[in-house]
């Protein structure tokens, strides 16, 4: 199993950062149920912005651990 690390966009513009197995499965989740983040609830809808896969869950986490201490910026410059 493959987790990912993934950045939404919200309706607001602000960023979310998050990791899943199932990043299909989670963004409708952040869109159309009480499962999505409780910052994301507020802000729907969300888009996707920015994907990753890793092997691991400890991989993942890290992984976006480091991606929330970047600058917003840096967020959007990672995704393109």
């Amino acid at each position: 199993m493959k987790w990912h690390v993934y950045m939404l966009t919200c309706a607001d513009g602000t960023l979310y950062t998050g990791i899943t197995t199932d990043t299909d499965r989670r963004i409708k989740e952040h869109n159309q149920s009480q499962k999505g983040a409780k910052y994301t609830h507020a802000r729907r809808p969300v888009t996707l912005t920015y994907s990753e896969s890793y092997e691991t869950r400890s991989e993942a986490s890290k992984r976006e651990a480091a991606l929330k201490k970047l600058s917003r910026e840096e967020k959007l410059k990672l995704a393109g």
